[in-house]
């Protein structure tokens, strides 16, 4: 049996502010308590990639980001890249 021995960093200068806290505390809590749905919403530029890039690094565990087209899904991919480091995947 393999043994996953990946782990997220979290590498940003910002700190959570707003309703990002809350945000990242529920949807971590729901994550973790199995949760069937859960949805994040804002507006542009409010930090939704962040926000994401923080629960993450929490609960550590892979991810699959569905975008619905190239354009947004570069732009997930480079900035997940800026804001996490894998390490360690095996």
């Amino acid at each position: 049996m393999s043994r996953r021995a990946s782990s997220f960093l979290l590498k940003s200068d910002f700190v959570p502010k707003g309703d990002q806290v809350q945000a990242i505390d529920r949807l971590t809590e729901g994550l973790r308590s199995n949760a069937r749905h859960q949805v994040l919403k804002g507006v542009t530029g409010s930090g939704k990639t962040f926000t994401m890039a923080n629960i993450i690094a929490r609960v550590d565990r892979p991810v699959l980001v569905i975008s619905h087209n190239k354009t947004l899904a570069a732009q997930l991919y480079q900035e997940f890249s800026f804001l996490l480091e894998v390490i360690g995947v095996v």
